[in-house]
């Protein structure tokens, strides 16, 4: 396809309340969403890097600025013919994942509606229903958390992922332990801890977690295969797992036994495909995260969560989660799966069938910019 424009909004969405993790707080997202044209249609896709560079270097400002100065100029008026191609026109831009996954991604979701395809067909998937976990972030108190997890976990929630970082860690993990001694937890460490504090995750091992996610520095592969050597409960690698190259050599090295696979912190859809392929081929399952995006980003996660090796629950949350009205329409929801759990489905119409209302759009926006051939 040839792109014939690109169109970008930076936006600031307010949070029902917080989301606390170890890098800090959030009370509005910052994303970047992509209105991409070609032969007449439209595509809207979506990358959400937040609004400071704590969970990622990259930061919304940032993915605004590289996209409206370098990338799309390096894309709008070409023609386009794969995901492969397009990663390859910005491959001279040295990093920046979050800003390649939005022309990425948009590149994807308008070729499917061209093919007239659901997004999740056009991935390669077969099925059309995954899965999805809770989440809990740092509460004010651990009772607010227990009284917080009950409902969850009556609801028919498979698994439970807890944010976990210094002074809201063992404690906490074994206060929730006490009072669910059976279910399926897991942390979620966003980078908060080091090397050092091998002894205090060697404790953790008695708490029977799925998985430790995240625990050690974010760009690093090497102590998390000493740590994955040292302890029994799997690690699964999230900001650590940057790129296709770095999937490739956190599995040789043997840094994991999961991989989060975030499809804007991986550069787009198309590296999210490669590392679920690779991690196929290892025997490492996968699984889809988010980050806190509008409906928009949400369904293109929820498109490639129908891929076969993503096996645990998925990060992918309805709307009504974190929004009092979600800027995508129309909002995610919630289905049940044939054994009564929670799962979320594909859209069926062509290309993921969701795009910002106007009027929110216009309340939201932080800053607006159109790239033309």
């Amino acid at each position: 396809m040839r792109i014939d424009a690109v169109e970008l909004f930076h936006v600031a969405m307010p949070l029902i309340s917080p989301w606390r993790t170890a890098y800090g707080e959030d009370f509005t997202v910052e994303s970047v969403l992509i209105r991409m044209e070609s032969e007449g249609k439209y595509a809207w896709a979506e990358s959400s890097p937040l609004a400071a560079p704590c969970y990622s270097p990259e930061w919304a400002g940032g993915v605004f600025a590289t996209l409206k100065q370098w990338m799309a100029p390096a894309v709008v008026g070409k023609s386009v013919s794969s995901g492969d191609d397009m990663q390859a026109k910005l491959a001279h831009f040295k990093g920046n994942s979050f800003a390649k996954a939005a022309l990425d991604n948009a590149w994807w979701v308008l070729d499917a509606k061209l093919q007239e395809m659901p997004l999740y067909r056009r991935l390669g998937a077969t099925r059309n229903g995954v899965d999805t976990g809770a989440d809990f972030g740092v509460c004010d108190t651990i009772n607010e958390l227990l009284d917080d997890i009950a409902p969850a976990l009556d609801e028919g929630y498979k698994r439970v992922k807890l944010k976990f970082r210094p002074g809201w860690d063992t404690e906490m993990l074994r206060a929730v332990r006490n009072r669910f001694p059976t279910q399926t937890f897991h942390i979620d460490c966003n980078s908060g801890y080091r090397i050092g504090d091998l002894e205090m995750f060697c404790r953790i091992d008695d708490f029977n977690l799925a998985m430790i996610e995240q625990p050690l520095q974010y760009d690093d592969l090497v102590d998390h295969a000493r740590l994955q050597e040292t302890i029994r409960t799997p690690i699964c690698l999230d900001e650590s797992i940057c790129s296709v190259d770095r999937a490739v050599m956190a599995l040789d090295l043997g840094s994991c036994q999961y991989i989060n696979i975030k499809p804007a912190r991986v550069g787009g859809l198309t590296n999210a495909l490669k590392i679920h392929d690779l991690a196929k081929e290892a025997g490492i399952p996968c699984w889809v995260g988010g980050m806190l995006e509008s409906a928009v980003g949400l369904q293109i996660m929820v498109a490639l969560a129908m891929l076969d090796n993503f096996t645990y629950p998925a990060d992918i949350f309805p709307s009504s989660r974190f929004y009092t009205d979600d800027l995508g329409k129309p909002e995610l929801q919630l289905t049940r799966g044939p054994d009564g759990s929670p799962q979320v489905k594909a859209s069926e119409e062509p290309g993921i069938g969701c795009e910002p209302s106007p009027e929110l759009l216009q309340k939201v926006t932080v800053a607006h910019a159109r790239i033309e051939a």
